[in-house]
């Protein structure tokens, strides 16, 4: 089936789903800190889908007290099933499984980090793992190490078919957390906390399917990032609606600690994924540029739209490749320096 089949074969499913419109999609709004409690809260960014384009428009909070940084009203069971529809599976399967399996050398750089603190860790379980790319590409630096992944989506299913994992565990990270406890050497959180509804339940679930003396590592966007303040709704890891919480460093040194574990590392520039300043461009050609076509669209564009969609897009390729050049050559080196790096990892061994 044609991609345009496909759409085609969507749309009407789509209309229904927005015939009520898109205040159903969530909860309602937050008077408190989720983190710390506090109701010291002020709004840090509005912004729409600028990935999918599918209508809404979504509003991030910050406690002032603490500088949690959250989607608020969040988005409930209903509204993150229908915006996740068609972004790593679906019509988007394709593309996100060719943008993730292209990644390799990022993946054995995470996988390197774990070197220092357990050089032959004999299992390693990823949660979030998508298709699994980061177990196949990790295997690579570490190959006496057994790879299992765990998601809800059936990518996890596809990553065991395909040799990348081991053992595949679909479901919910703390629902599963009691069948695996204690299992597992080191447990990887790579951009995984930011899309859960609660990350205070999902790091007791890791502390629980980690042996003692094993290592828990994680990695996620970083708000205190000064390109998240230059850039605005143009910094990709602000990603709405998809990423409903971003915790400053402290935070999560502090819960971890409270939990049972000690940091043994911290790492800024080497997390640092040098895409801002291309990724914000692309953005805002795409926002600017009439919508390609798609099934929460109720008509499909015309030859006029596709032609200057076209067009526009052309004429942005010098601003994308500056971009580029700019992110991979003069700001990847000063990244520490800058304080632009745009994700922090930390390695944390649980007592």
């Amino acid at each position: 089936m044609s991609k345009q089949s496909e759409i085609e074969a969507l749309r009407s499913a789509y209309q229904r789903d927005l015939a009520e419109g898109t205040d159903r999609f969530f909860e309602p709004r937050r008077t408190t800190c989720p983190w710390c409690a506090s109701d010291r809260l002020t709004t840090r960014l509005r912004t729409t889908d600028l990935l999918q384009h599918k209508p809404g428009t979504f509003v991030l909070d910050r406690c002032a007290e603490c500088g949690h940084t959250f989607q608020n009203p969040r988005l409930n069971e209903t509204g993150l099933e229908f915006y996740y529809r068609d972004f790593y599976d679906g019509l988007g399967e394709q593309k996100m499984s060719g943008t993730f399996g292209g990644r390799t050398k990022m993946y054995q750089g995470r996988a390197r980090s774990m070197v220092p603190h357990d050089a032959t860790p004999k299992n390693w379980l990823d949660v979030g793992t998508g298709h699994g790319h980061f177990c196949e590409a990790a295997r690579e630096v570490l190959p006496g190490t057994a790879f299992d992944g765990l998601d809800f989506t059936d990518g996890v299913e596809l990553a065991a078919r395909e040799g990348r994992v081991e053992h595949a565990y679909r479901g919910a990270f703390p629902d599963l957390a009691p069948e695996l406890a204690a299992r597992y050497d080191v447990v990887s959180m790579f951009h995984y906390l930011e899309h859960s509804t609660d990350p205070d339940r999902e790091l007791r679930a890791a502390h629980e399917t980690v042996r003692p003396g094993g290592h828990l590592l994680i990695e996620v966007p970083d708000p205190e990032s000064r390109y998240a303040r230059l850039l605005g709704r143009w910094w990709l890891p602000w990603l709405q609606p998809q990423h409903l919480h971003f915790i400053p460093v402290a935070n999560l040194r502090e819960r971890l600690t409270g939990l049972g574990f000690t940091v043994v590392a911290e790492e800024h520039a080497e997390a640092h994924d040098p895409v801002d300043l291309l990724a914000a461009v692309w953005l805002a050609l795409d926002h600017t540029a009439p919508r390609e076509d798609a099934p929460w669209l109720p008509t499909p564009p015309g030859a006029v739209r596709k032609t200057l969609r076209a067009a526009l897009l052309i004429a942005g390729v010098p601003a994308l490749v500056t971009g580029t050049l700019l992110d991979r050559f003069a700001v990847r080196p000063l990244s520490r320096r800058l304080r632009v790096s745009n994700a922090y990892r930390i390695v944390a061994r649980r007592d």
